[in-house]
């Protein structure tokens, strides 16, 4: 319908000047129309004319047209657009669109690292990727999942530093006594027990050595994808096993690492069976792509885009307008950034992708333009087609930011288990499909972008803004339906609807509109915030308009049915589940 009311405006716009016009339609307070446009003010310009005369002249080509119920005047020289009650009713007929068919396009979202915790920010972007990844797929692209983590690099040198000092050397039999259920917390305080002695080195309460010590397994264990032990361990041995000069195996290293990076991969999988989100078609770990960064990099210095300073190797985003990185230290080590140029040129390589997503926090935004215009540079084609979408970080209630780091963090399992708790403390013992709900609406309705602070609270609210308000919507509609023996009507032979009928089947309407606006986006809180407006809308129609036993049942009933199986809709395209009963 948005089509053909452009079309006809557009079609008047040239029938009376001659002109090719670009109709933008908006969708006005429920009195003063269905649509509106304001095609006439950017005429009056090239016109030399009044707005508001252009706008009558413009309704008055537009009288008659068999969609509109009336095509009016406003303001300036807005025109407001209503449509008549057949017109309106066939919007409520949703067609899913699939004009993103043919196109493959990567997603790339979640990305925890091995050896540390999977904190809140982690669910959330997590459960962000999910839905945006739905919407491209529900679009009709061909969608591949993917999920990239550092099973290499300065964090995994930190966590084992620290797990062979409390194993007391290098016994990977000793990882058999850690409780299954407890190896993910286990791995999380040897991180943090690793970074504070890292970062409190040379302070008086810890020897500068420990540094250097961790600095060297940060290099040691990039040795493990190599088959070798080039760097040698012994430097590393005396902080690990408190001072004892007791030779450490390379061999019995590289096991202790590739157990607990299995335990790592094991958590993540479990958590998101349990957020019941989509599967990941492949996760590509950093070892997997550093050489070829590597291989890139130094290929791209003897060419002239990076450059060498003080013995590193560095891109000077200066030149852009951005800032300088290093992608190669001056110990000869990969950095992030480099591992990015491989990963990126590994998806280009595996898959000739023609979008690939790339989710992460605001945090990396900066550092996301550097390594893409870096990319841009000798592989224009892959940076063009890489979109970088950032997030705000999650709060607690209060303000507090999540930090991996300190041990002041609240894990994605925290989140969960504090919305059950929350269940508990209101008397509702809540069912894991709405404590599933209740966290992913929470942070989903939220503009991304945003910091959010997650209140469980309200997040497990069966009133207000909530996904269990929402579930328990839809339970509602269908108990109405449970009462009847018809559940749909033939609506689109209704002659005329009331005003509350009406204002329900335009609401209904919407719904193709704003799936689009949120692919186009690739910003889920635009459906949030329609499933709750429609919610609202449903429930004003209810108090109003008897249903059952009215001389309008079958219509009434119909509607019913489609807000229904559109509240679902909606709420599937989020993840999250449409019980019949609550």
């Amino acid at each position: 319908m948005r089509k053909k009311i452009i079309d006809a405006v557009q079609s008047a716009c040239k029938e009376l000047y001659e002109l090719d016009v670009v109709v933008e339609l908006e969708r006005p307070d429920e009195r003063f129309g269905d649509y509106s446009c304001n095609v006439a003010m950017k005429l009056a310009k090239l016109l030399n004319k009044n707005p508001r005369d252009v706008a009558q002249e413009i309704t008055e080509k537009l009288s008659g047209n068999e969609i509109f119920d009336s095509v009016g005047v406003a303001g300036a020289g807005f025109i407001n657009f209503i449509l008549n009650d057949k017109s309106l009713i066939t919007m409520i007929n949703y067609r899913q669109e699939t004009y993103l068919s043919g196109l493959k396009i990567l997603v790339e979202y979640s990305d925890p690292n091995p050896f540390k915790p999977l904190h809140a920010g982690h669910l959330y972007t997590t459960l962000v990727g999910d839905v945006i990844a739905r919407l491209v797929e529900h679009s009709g692209a061909e969608v591949v999942r993917l999920n990239y983590g550092g099973d290499v690099g300065l964090h995994v040198a930190i966590s084992m530093w620290a797990i062979v000092a409390n194993l007391g050397g290098d016994f990977p039999e000793k990882l058999r006594d850690i409780a299954e259920d407890n190896r993910s917390s286990w791995m999380g305080e040897r991180y943090v027990e690793g970074n504070n002695a890292y970062e409190k080195s040379g302070s008086g309460e810890i020897d500068i050595q420990t540094k250097l010590d961790i600095q060297l397994l940060n290099t040691v264990i990039y040795d493990f994808w190599k088959g070798s032990n080039a760097f040698g361990l012994s430097p590393v041995l005396k902080t690990i096993v408190d001072g004892e000069e007791t030779a450490l195996d390379f061999s019995k290293l590289k096991e202790i690492y590739k157990i607990c990076r299995e335990w790592s991969y094991e958590y993540f999988e479990q958590l998101y069976t349990q957020l019941q989100v989509h599967s990941f078609d492949r996760f590509i770990p950093e070892s997997e792509v550093t050489d070829l960064g590597l291989k890139i990099v130094e290929q791209e210095l003897g060419k002239g885009v990076f450059e060498q300073s003080d013995g590193a190797i560095i891109f000077d985003g200066e030149k852009y307008g951005l800032h300088k990185r290093v992608f190669i230290n001056s110990e000869g080590l990969p950095t992030y950034e480099t591992k990015d140029v491989g990963l990126s040129l590994t998806k280009w390589k595996d898959y000739h992708f023609d979008e690939s997503i790339i989710i992460t926090a605001n945090e990396q935004a900066q550092y996301m333009q550097v390594v893409i215009k870096a990319i841009e540079q000798f592989e224009p084609e892959v940076a063009s087609k890489t979109r970088h979408i950032t997030h705000g970080i999650v709060k607690l209630q209060g303000g507090v930011k999540m930090s991996s780091r300190s041990g002041n963090i609240v894990t994605a399992i925290d989140i969960l288990d504090s919305a059950r708790q929350a269940g508990q403390d209101s008397g509702n013992a809540h069912s894991e499909t709405i404590i599933l709900a209740a966290v992913k609406y929470a942070l989903l309705k939220n503009k991304i972008g945003s910091d959010i602070v997650y209140n469980p609270e309200e997040s497990i609210a069966l009133e207000g803004n909530s996904g269990p308000y929402l579930q328990y919507a839809h339970a509602r509609a269908m108990s109405i339906l449970a009462k009847v023996d018809t559940k749909t009507s033939d609506i689109d032979e209704v002659v005329s609807l009331d005003e509350n009928e009406r204002s329900l089947v335009r609401k209904l309407g919407e719904f193709q509109e704003i799936v689009d606006l949120s692919v186009r986006d690739l910003a889920p809180h635009h459906i949030c915030n329609y499933l709750y407006e429609l919610a609202q809308n449903f429930n004003r129609f209810y108090e109003k308009s008897k249903v059952i036993g009215s001389d309008r049942e079958s219509l009434r009933v119909g509607l019913v049915s489609k807000y229904a199986k559109t509240l679902k809709s909606g709420l599937g395209l989020l993840g999250i589940s449409a019980p019949d009963k609550m």
